[in-house]
């Protein structure tokens, strides 16, 4: 069957945010490959990694991605169809024009980057266009976060915790974040390939 591809993954969204931890590699190649070159929004990543060495997850998802992925520069400006991984020991921030900030702060939720950071920045500059995803992972990291998306008025999905390499991330998202939907990777893959029901 042919998959006709729309232009969104959901009515208005302008832009996504991930976060994740324990288990992402294998979450985010679930979910980003199938992506379109031209895919509309940007996505914004942030993976709790080792700060001490490089991330080689941008490099292992941009060999089997058709859209860009790479690690994120301080005050780039943001562009659809590519996605923006936080670089080790570095809070990612969107700013209000749009663009990425890096951060050196405290870590915060023991992280840095810190997936927290990554979606209320990202909150208060997209409001209710932002799409965010909390993945696998082995701590609260993402909760307050996700909080702080869905008060502004975005959406908030979370991997299914029975489907998660380490389900304390989902766990803790769902029980913050009353709005949050549990979901599969399936139906994210779905929804983020701009799949009717029943594509495949």
């Amino acid at each position: 069957m042919s998959v006709t591809r729309h232009d969104i993954p959901l009515p208005g969204c302008e832009a996504i945010v991930i976060g994740a931890s324990a288990g992402a590699l294998a979450a985010l190649t679930e979910l980003l490959p199938p992506l379109a070159p031209d895919y509309p929004v940007p996505i914004l990543v942030t993976v709790h990694v080792p700060p001490d060495h490089p991330n080689g997850i941008p490099a292992l998802l941009q060999s089997r991605c058709r859209v860009t992925v790479k690690e994120a520069e301080d005050k780039e400006p943001i562009h659809p169809a590519t996605v923006y991984f936080a670089p080790p020991d570095y809070h990612l921030l969107v700013e209000k024009d749009r663009s990425l900030s890096l951060s050196n702060e405290e870590p915060v939720s023991f992280a840095r980057p810190s997936i927290d950071v990554l979606f209320e920045s990202a909150a208060d500059v997209y409001g209710k266009g932002l799409l965010a995803l909390v993945l696998t992972g082995a701590n609260h990291d993402g909760a307050q976060g996700s909080c702080s998306v869905a008060d502004a008025g975005g959406t908030v999905l979370v991997q299914t915790p029975d489907s998660a390499a380490s389900r304390s991330m989902p766990e803790s998202a769902l029980a913050a974040c009353p709005a949050a939907t549990a979901m599969s990777l399936s139906d994210m893959n779905h929804l983020l390939a701009g799949k009717r029901s029943g594509e495949s």
